[in-house]
Order: structure tokens, then C-alpha cells, then sequence
């Protein structure tokens, strides 16, 4: 969240899922020990943290007919093929390779 929340405000962004870093005797200095607090928005976590997100405004992703999670890594393949329009981007070599065997869009950001 530390570097996440000035960059989501820059942009307007209204809801922010972030990792929480655990501070040096629970200070807000920004001295981190480098240990997350919860769950990490990393891997399945993310879907944890959306499923927890939604539950607090009384949804669950099968409220929505159409949900879309852009990704460049299989590191979120498990949110990917959690939602009904998963897209790759500049994906990496696995998730390419996944992309490509179920037919996910591939959007590519520098193409050669």
C-alpha cells in the first residue's frame, strides 16, 4: 500500500487492494520489516483479498456478468482463471503459453 496509494490517487483509482507492510514496532514511518500484514495480494491471495473485498459491500464475483483481470505474469493465473475475460499482457513465458492453449486475448505493450 505504501507505494501503491499515492500512485492510485495520481490516477483517481476510488478502490485500492493492496499488500499492508508490517512497520518497525507499529510505527507509520515507513521503516518495513518486510513481512506482509494478512493476506498478500499476491498469487491465489488476490482472490482472497477480492473475495473479502466484495463481501464487505455485499457482492461476490458471481453478482457480475462479465469480470475482466489484466496480467502479465503466472503469478496470477489463479485470479485469471477466476474471472470470464482473462487477458495476458507482455505476458511472461508461462503465461503465454497458457494464453495461447485456452484462447485469452494476448495483448502485447512493446512489440517487436
Amino acid at each position: 500500500r505504501y507505494l501503491a496509494e499515492p500512485i492510485a490517487a495520481a490516477f483517481n483509482v476510488p478502490h485500492l487492494l493492496a499488500v499492508e507492510g508490517e512497520t518497525l514496532n507499529g510505527q507509520s514511518d515507513g521503516a518495513f520489516t518486510g513481512n506482509p500484514l494478512g493476506t498478500a495480494t499476491f498469487g491465489a491471495g488476490k482472490i482472497v483479498r477480492v473475495t473479502e473485498w466484495l463481501a464487505q459491500r455485499g457482492q461476490r464475483m458471481t453478482d457480475f456478468t462479465r469480470t475482466v483481470f489484466y496480467s502479465d505474469s503466472r503469478n496470477d493465473l489463479p485470479l485469471l482463471e477466476a474471472v470470464s475475460h482473462p487477458v495476458a499482457v507482455s505476458p511472461d513465458s508461462t503465461l503465454r503459453a497458457v494464453a495461447e492453449s485456452r484462447g485469452w486475448p494476448i495483448v502485447e505493450l512493446f512489440p517487436a
